[in-house]
């Protein structure tokens, strides 16, 4: 007999595209890692510490739906490559962080971009508008035996055809090693972590019916319709 005394959760996971489903433990997101991303958001696109916030892992969706959330009247699409962890640690060097990349996946980073502009605007957390359910659609995740390590390549987001977002990794001010080294001085990282990487300029909202074509070269795209 368990001795849980409510059934237990289930485990949020991401399919991998060679076979299998990772089992996601944390879910960290950067800000303003794009440098025109910062100025169309109205920073200083110069290189500072970097700031992260969390979405809940099952925040994470590969369904292809985004149901449209409730409350909110702009909704936003940020389109970013996803970093998953095969395992962790602390204070982990610059030169060792890639180790721990077990692969790479295309995901959106939903925000109720109003909500989240009334809690800058009174210094609160921006929870209520990047946290919420279904907020973070994903594709699957493809090894680094598979695709190797992504430091360069088009990342671009469509929306109903019309091209929204342009980039290239290589555009990235913190580089995937960088994230991983210094959220490790913070946070204990570990197997099942997840890191969404920022998004490049031209994000913008969307509406029910819309249908998001993302692509990052040499992982292929991921299609999410509005609903």
């Amino acid at each position: 007999m368990s001795d849980f005394v409510i059934p237990l959760p289930a485990v949020t996971t991401i399919p991998v595209a060679s076979g299998g489903s990772f089992p996601v433990r944390r879910v960290y997101c950067i800000g303003r890692n794009y440098a025109a991303h910062a100025i169309e958001m109205g920073h200083d696109p110069d290189r500072e510490a970097p700031f992260f916030f969390q979405k809940n892992p099952n925040n994470l969706d590969s369904t292809g739906t985004f149901p449209y959330p409730p409350h909110t009247s702009d909704v936003h699409h940020e389109a970013e490559l996803t970093v998953v962890l095969k395992a962790g640690g602390t204070n982990i060097a610059v030169e060792d962080a890639l180790d721990l990349v077990y692969g790479y996946a295309l995901s959106l980073d939903m925000t109720r971009r109003d909500l989240q502009g009334e809690m800058k605007k009174a210094g609160r957390p921006w929870e209520i508008g990047k946290a919420f359910e279904r907020s973070a659609p994903i594709g699957p995740i493809h090894t680094v035996s598979e695709v190797g390590h992504l430091d360069s390549g088009a990342i671009t987001l469509k929306v109903n055809g019309e091209l929204r977002q342009q980039g290239d990794l290589n555009q990235l001010i913190w580089k995937t090693s960088e994230m991983i080294s210094y959220l490790s001085e913070y946070f204990e990282l570990a197997a099942g972590d997840v890191i969404m990487t920022g998004t490049p300029s031209g994000v913008g909202p969307v509406v029910k019916g819309d249908v998001m074509e993302m692509e990052i070269a040499g992982l292929g795209s991921l299609t999410v319709t509005v609903t």
